[in-house]
Order: C-alpha cells, then structure tokens, then sequence
C-alpha cells in the first residue's frame, strides 16, 4: 500500500485553491465576485489560483454578460472533481493514520 502522503496533489497545496475546488463542489458555478468574498482574497491572487486550477484542466470558465457587465464563472471539471477527491482522500487517510 503506498504512502498517503504520496497521493496528495501538490496543486492542492495552497489554501486559496483548497478554498476555490470546495467552493465549485459545492455549487455547480460560482462567478469571480463571489468567490473573491468566500475566500477573502485579492482579485490578482484570484485570478492567479484559477489559472493554475484552468491550466490543469480541474476547472473550466466560463464568460458572459448580464446586461452589458461581464460575468466570469467557474465550474469544476470532471477530472477537477476526480483529482480533488482523491486529494482529499489521501488527506483523511493520513488523518486516521494518526490516531
């Protein structure tokens, strides 16, 4: 059997995207505005998690109006979903190992 630790992805490794992949699993999208206020960070910072997450392929965007504003939503993917669950099974498991 091998190692939890070894199961964990380190594009998980931040809080900020901890924060984004529970969000979008929790909500089938949720736009940029939104997500800046659950997480509490910077638009630059946001922006710069999510590209990491786009550039994976664990998140697509996607891009529209309502009205003549644009509005940036995120959903995640299947493989998004997948990697994210896997990661936090590997979490669970290292937290049962040491009790």
């Amino acid at each position: 059997m091998s190692n939890p630790i070894e199961q964990l992805n380190k594009v998980f490794d931040s809080r900020i995207r901890i924060g984004i992949m529970s969000a979008l699993m929790v909500g089938e999208e949720v736009n940029f505005n939104d997500l800046k206020g659950l997480i509490d960070v910077t638009d630059g910072n946001l922006a710069t998690h999510l590209k990491t997450l786009e550039e994976n392929q664990f998140i697509s965007v996607r891009k529209g109006f309502i009205g003549r504003k644009t509005n940036t939503t995120y959903v995640i993917t299947r493989a998004g979903e997948k990697a994210f669950r896997s990661h936090l099974d590997a979490l669970e498991k290292i937290i049962k190992k040491l009790n």
